[in-house]
């Protein structure tokens, strides 16, 4: 069984969308990551930092999920990562009303020794530094690493972030991040220039137009599965990422052929994502309905031309 290391927030998140509000939830990118891969059957582990203050309940549901939890470092008497935000009517802005790091500021990730020799590495949203920790502390090199960032790290630590970047094979970013990052507004020309910093694979999410997924001069395009609700965008992004990730472990095919497999699977578990608050749609999800949105987006995607 292939082994998979997330390392990334398990946090609390408070969300106000134009479907409702919500106190102090379960949230974070190693949360959301890890749900979307035990989708898997891969030997999965999440590396990240909580306070005394975050339940044993959300530890147990991890853990209930099949994924390691013995590299949550458990901070007792510190406070859990904490971000609140409010999405505007498109559900496509937000505005954060709040962003605590508390544990989260000090955090040194520290990988289980039994997935030091991980196939896959996740590399969730966090400090660049960070990021390079978790990959200096391997036993070898991973088949793959992946990795996700935000627009913050190219303002504020981009050279650390250049360095990573170097190190990896697959970066998944908006589209919005991919211009700042490369100064470049074709996404086309963007991906080029983000595959002469290192990376073999560019993902550029497109929130609710889907995902492209470039390799050398090769181009492929998943769409988002059109929705008659989403109730909060949270966790999407990290979502879709961990389908990514997941599927790429379970099937050990690092090529880009199946790299397109492994971006409908993303998206697939993404438009899962959205329809409830926080995690909670992601918790209970059956595999009977993964396989009809499969289904779905196969039909969404599919046709025949006649070429004259």
């Amino acid at each position: 069984m292939s082994k998979l290391v997330i390392v990334g927030t398990v946090a609390f998140d408070a969300i106000e969308t134009p479907f409702g509000k919500t106190d102090k939830i379960l949230g974070g990118a190693a949360t959301f990551i890890g749900l979307a891969a035990s989708r898997f059957d891969v030997d999965t582990a999440a590396v990240s930092v909580v306070g005394g203050d975050f339940p044993q309940e959300y530890l147990d549901l991890l853990s209930n999920k099949n994924i390691d939890i013995s590299g949550i470092e458990i901070v007792k008497d510190g406070k859990t990562f904490f971000w609140s935000g409010r999405y505007h009517n498109d559900m496509n802005s937000r505005d954060t009303l709040v962003t605590e790091l508390n544990t989260l500021e000090h955090f040194n990730p520290v990988v289980p020794e039994d997935y030091k020799d991980a196939d896959v590495v996740m590399l969730g949203n966090l400090h660049p530094l960070v990021q390079s920790s978790v990959l200096d502390q391997m036993d070898k090199k991973p088949k793959m690493v992946i990795l996700d960032t935000m627009n913050f790290w190219m303002d504020c630590a981009l050279e650390d972030l250049l360095n990573v970047i170097k190190r990896i094979d697959v970066i998944t970013i908006n589209d919005e991040e991919a211009r700042q990052l490369t100064g470049e507004y074709s996404l086309v020309v963007a991906a080029r220039k983000i595959h002469d910093m290192g990376p073999k694979y560019v993902v550029i999410k497109k929130g609710e137009h889907g995902a492209l997924l470039f390799h050398n001069d090769h181009v492929f395009y998943a769409p988002a599965l059109p929705l008659e609700e989403v109730f909060d965008p949270t966790g999407a992004g990290d979502t879709f990422a961990g389908g990514f990730a997941g599927y790429i472990a379970k099937t050990k095919d690092y090529s880009f052929d199946n790299m397109k497999n492994a971006v409908i699977y993303g998206s697939t578990l993404a438009s899962f994502c959205v329809e409830k608050f926080g995690t909670e749609r992601m918790q209970n999800i059956t595999d009977e309905e993964v396989h009809k949105r499969l289904l779905q987006f196969k039909q969404l995607t599919q046709f025949e031309i006649e070429l004259s």
